[in-house]
């Protein structure tokens, strides 16, 4: 006789909206490493240079930066050497950019995975920002190397307690990355024009940070359009890393706090929108 509990299938009312399906998630972390290292191994496979790729694009965009708007334009950078300026703002700005542009096109890009098998399919864009840390790291040693090369030249700039915030600089950026990019991710599977401008609003949007150039500077020569610099949130982390490592910035609890308030928002709506959209995105990608 047949137990009355054996079943293949499961009738169950549908998800509440609030549902983040984290217990899940979880469950499928060992898929989580198996796409990070996919992803690692997939990008470089055929590549010449491999990881040294890494190296390669912060230093040749720090030395264009220092080129152009350090000797060029003359922007100022608070007294501190022109290449460390520009290497603490590339280093942060990469890894929130790279997790903001990768995830915004995880519903295109693995459609046809997501109509195969079931998994968690939070689990994608969560693989994207983790295996993206491995490139921040290395990005972030070198950071450290020119820290240190700079030191040892005499260069004045002062590390202080604030350093110890670098974790939760780290969180808030992945965060940021995440949340922006699957509200753009599932916008794209109806608007397909949006995945064409994901690449060049990043590139404007960097230049609404101070990547390039110091908060104090902007408050200085152009007051009446820095409260746009001001409440980006990406500002907030720039100008307390490089407060942190190197002494020099701009750094306040409420402007910190007022970034990561707007990175929660922003995270727990793109994964509402991205559970939401994730149950019929099928029949629109």
């Amino acid at each position: 006789m047949n137990n009355p509990h054996d079943h293949d299938w499961s009738i169950e009312p549908g998800s509440s909206l609030l549902d983040l399906k984290l217990k899940d998630t979880w469950e499928y972390r060992d898929l989580l490493l198996l796409l990070v290292r996919r992803d690692f191994v997939s990008f470089y496979k055929q590549t010449i240079l491999g990881p040294l790729w890494f190296f390669i694009q912060p230093v040749f965009t720090t030395i264009i930066f220092t080129f152009i708007f350090g000797n060029l334009a003359g922007i100022s950078t608070d007294g501190l050497p022109q290449p460390l300026f520009y290497m603490a703002g590339i280093t942060t700005w990469n890894y929130f950019a790279d997790c903001l542009t990768k995830t915004s096109t995880v519903f295109k890009d693995n459609a046809n995975i997501f109509g195969k098998v079931y998994f968690p399919r939070l689990i994608m864009p969560l693989s994207i920002v983790v295996s993206n840390l491995v490139r921040f790291g290395v990005q972030f040693l070198l950071f450290l190397g020119v820290m240190a090369y700079y030191h040892l030249t005499g260069e004045n700039f002062s590390p202080n307690w604030h350093i110890l915030l670098f974790p939760f600089l780290m969180l808030l950026m992945a965060a940021q990355g995440l949340g922006l990019g699957m509200v753009i991710s599932a916008m794209t599977t109806k608007y397909r024009d949006l995945a064409f401008l994901v690449t060049f609003g990043v590139q404007l949007l960097m230049y609404a940070t101070t990547v390039i150039y110091p908060l104090s500077t902007a408050l200085k020569k152009y007051p009446e359009y820095s409260w746009v610099i001001e409440y980006n949130p990406m500002t907030a982390i720039i100008e307390t890393f490089r407060y942190g490592f190197l002494g020099n910035g701009t750094f306040s609890w409420g402007f910190l706090g007022y970034s990561a308030a707007v990175t929660f928002v922003l995270l727990i709506c793109g994964i509402i929108i991205f559970n939401k959209v994730e149950k019929t995105f099928v029949d629109t990608v």
